[in-house]
């Protein structure tokens, strides 16, 4: 099973902006297409999605990836699960995601949702069961390193909600996989303790288990955290020059020879889109026997 992580920045191309141009490159739906193609997994786990944001284009970016992964016009099954509602990076720009919204937007978010952000969950593999799950945001803005021309700057930007999202896929008869794929508070703290109640809700779903996502922890922090070994070994932001480990692939209830043939096929790859680096590891399923 081939999984990959990523968080594409609604879809910003940063890292072929020519230098000296006054503006970020606009937002182009055939960047995701192409980087769906490239990764070439079954299931892929993304953040910072847009949902009919103006700056993207007006898309469903769930969409767009998911049929951009399809087999034989087999279109993977989804789940967009906004976080907030608006457009993130301006305090009273935003608002979190109510449950009337979720379930709203649980087959597939329309226009008269309005814009939204969030977590994206795609996979080629039949998924028994979806959940998902959210934590608020502390008022709390920080600065932050964003992508901008000539060269990245601070700006101080408000903290949002978060949300995960997870599905039990098959991975052949009688086997499941649960995957999930989180996007964590760049609060010190706020994200410790998301990472530990994210560990404490997934606790009764089913074995062999992957958590992938933007943590907003550096290297070996979640491994810590959640006792759960960890695939990624490497810098993984920003994808223009990468120093520090955000995006993670860790595991639980796979044996130690699993993780260690998953960490041996991880793939950070720089994209055209994002200021972080896709991520993805093949990780071994043992089938049932008889």
């Amino acid at each position: 099973m081939r999984v990959a992580t990523f968080n594409i920045l609604h879809g910003q191309r940063v890292r072929s902006a020519q230098p000296g141009t006054p503006l970020l490159p606009a937002v182009d739906p055939a960047d995701l297409t192409a980087v769906a193609r490239d990764l070439g997994v079954d299931v892929l786990g993304m953040q910072e999605v847009d949902a009919h944001q103006e700056r993207s284009g007006g898309v469903d970016q769930t969409k767009l990836v998911a049929d951009a992964m399809a087999v034989s016009d087999v279109i993977p099954d989804r789940l967009f699960v906004p976080s907030v509602s608006g457009t993130p990076g301006h305090r009273g720009a935003f608002d979190r995601a109510d449950e009337d919204l979720h379930r709203a937007v649980h087959d597939g978010p329309r226009p008269e949702h309005g814009p939204l952000y969030g977590v994206s969950l795609i996979s080629r593999l039949p998924v028994r069961s979806w959940h998902r799950v959210t934590f608020g945001a502390p008022r709390v803005s920080l600065p932050l390193l964003v992508p901008s021309l000539p060269r990245p700057r601070l700006l101080s930007v408000p903290d949002e909600p978060r949300a995960v999202v997870a599905a039990v896929v098959e991975v052949g008869p009688g086997a499941h996989v649960t995957v999930a794929t989180a996007h964590l508070s760049f609060v010190p703290g706020v994200n410790v303790a998301q990472l530990r109640r994210l560990v404490s809700w997934l606790r009764p779903f089913p074995r062999p288990l992957v958590l992938m996502g933007d943590f907003n922890l550096p290297g070996a922090l979640p491994e810590l955290i959640t006792r759960w070994p960890g695939v990624v070994k490497g810098a993984t932001y920003p994808s223009f020059g990468p120093r520090v480990q955000f995006d993670h692939i860790l595991l639980d209830g796979f044996s130690d020879d699993a993780v260690a043939r998953a960490r041996a096929s991880v793939d950070i790859r720089a994209m055209d889109v994002s200021d972080h680096c896709a991520v993805a590891a093949d990780i071994p399923v043992a089938l049932p026997v008889g």
